[in-house]
């Protein structure tokens, strides 16, 4: 019995990420950022295409681990012809990523495309933009496409300020999809790809800590992730990716008429943004992205709100893998019928202005009320600094619902959430241990200052300077 039972259990390794070519595999996000460039040479392959990936960028936390991943896997990249280099700075990466796509325009390609995968903190994204909106404004190759991963610490906890990329993004028109877990880490990242092919742009992705330090059963069927083209855009007779000669007036025409609209078309086709939480009377709507997805989900549940009573009640959850740019048809399918929409996300608005933006032209009857940030008459309702949590958007759920719903349970719960919230905030620890450098590191002397002199601190360990007393470090600098 148990001879017959052990033929039917397959031996479990921590190299199934890597080697396995489908099933499911034990992985973090940081390493389903390494696996995912294996993914998509796996289906070009079977599509008979014969790709290379080229993966650069520098690291800086939540990113940190990425290179030294990659060097681990080499093995397992050189097998699926992807070349990891790490940059000397990011935007030195981004430019050489930028040459990734342009190899097909000259002869003597050994390949038929090279897919690009660049990766930075938000600071190393701040000072890559040069390159981005050049390399962006090129255009990607048929066969190749880009990925730009931007880590964001949206809590500062380290970083000498919380980021938020996705602005930058927008300024240099870089379409952005928001995995909200170590599965969409690879699904998005197939998508994104296959986006950055169709449109010719590429393709922001966005990584925080919660996405890239957690780990899950992945499911790495190369398969798994089913294209669809859209059929009734019409692309320029020729095309949208990178070419030479090619002046910048066409380029920028190429950008603003074609390439993010190709987008937005590419994101419908293949529901990006789609309705997983619906009523039949639909009457508040919530519409999120990324990791405030799951902390919606979470506050539903800790609010006692299943599916069925959600229904009920006419809450309708719109779940979007590409903030911007936000796709106009599937939302106004989402916000039809609605009363009023809540969103939830984190840090500064992206789609809530493109949301009221799209619903302005609405029949006044037809328009619902739009919140987030604020209110209807102006006041606060969700946070745009630090983090978001489930209590935190519990609590603005149920300020909404309180229209048109209520029940002793639903009070009960709240109730609940705003008790161990008082009691969370009422936690005061006695003892204060300041970080200080490790024992051997050179920052110990490094960092002591000639008397009668004074320093600034500078990024990473460095920075404890500034609070040790023994060292007269104040303020700091940049990257």
């Amino acid at each position: 019995m148990k001879q017959a039972a052990s033929q039917h259990i397959r031996k479990i390794s921590l190299e199934d990420k890597y080697t396995l070519e489908q099933s499911r595999a034990y992985m973090t996000g940081v390493e389903a950022l390494v696996r995912l460039p294996m993914l998509q040479h796996q289906r070009d392959v079977a599509r008979g295409l014969n790709t290379a990936g080229f993966v650069s960028g520098y690291r800086g936390s939540p990113l940190g681990g990425v290179d030294q991943a990659m060097w681990q896997a080499d093995h397992y990249l050189k097998h699926h012809q992807i070349h990891f280099q790490p940059g000397i700075n990011e935007d030195l990466a981004a430019t050489a990523v930028w040459g990734s796509q342009q190899t097909n325009l000259f002869s003597g390609a050994r390949y038929d495309g090279v897919f690009g995968l660049w990766y930075g903190k938000g600071p190393g994204v701040d000072r890559s933009m040069d390159v981005l909106k050049h390399a962006n404004a090129f255009g990607t190759s048929r066969f190749g496409g880009v990925l730009a991963v931007a880590g964001d610490d949206h809590a500062c906890k380290s970083s000498t300020l919380p980021h938020q990329s996705e602005h930058m993004f927008i300024g240099a028109s870089i379409p952005i999809l928001a995995p909200a877990n170590v599965q969409e880490v690879l699904d998005l990242g197939i998508y994104g790809w296959e986006l950055s092919r169709y449109c010719g742009c590429w393709v922001g992705f966005k990584a925080i800590t919660e996405n890239m330090d957690s780990a899950i059963s992945a499911d790495i069927n190369p398969g798994r992730v089913s294209i669809q083209i859209p059929e009734s855009f019409n692309l320029p007779t020729d095309g949208v990716h990178a070419r030479w000669p090619d002046p910048p007036m066409e380029q920028e025409k190429r950008l603003n008429k074609y390439k993010i609209y190709a987008a937005r078309e590419f994101a419908y086709a293949n529901q990006l943004n789609k309705v997983t939480l619906d009523s039949a009377r639909p009457r508040l709507g919530i519409i999120t992205s990324g990791k405030a997805y799951l902390d919606v989900m979470q506050a539903l549940d800790d609010m006692g709100i299943d599916n069925q009573l959600a229904a009920h009640i006419g809450i309708r959850v719109f779940k979007v893998g590409m903030p911007w740019p936000l796709e106009p048809q599937s939302t106004h399918q989402f916000a039809d019928g609605l009363e009023e929409i809540l969103v939830v996300e984190e840090k500064r608005s992206v789609i809530e202005d493109q949301l009221t933006s799209q619903l302005y032209n609405y029949p006044v009857a037809a328009r619902p009320i739009v919140v987030g940030e604020f209110d209807e008459r102006g006041a606060d309702l969700l946070p745009n600094t630090g983090e978001l949590t489930p209590a935190i958007v519990a609590l603005a759920i149920a300020s909404r619902l309180q229209r048109f719903f209520s029940s002793e349970a639903l009070t009960s719960r709240i109730n609940w959430i705003q008790q161990k919230e008082r009691s969370l905030n009422h936690v005061q620890t006695q003892t204060q241990r300041a970080p200080h450098f490790c024992s051997g590191c050179p920052h110990n002397t490094s960092t002591r200052v000639p008397e009668g002199s004074h320093a600034m601190g500078g990024i990473g360990c460095h920075y404890m300077a500034t609070w040790m007393d023994d060292r007269p470090t104040q303020t700091f600098t940049q990257m």
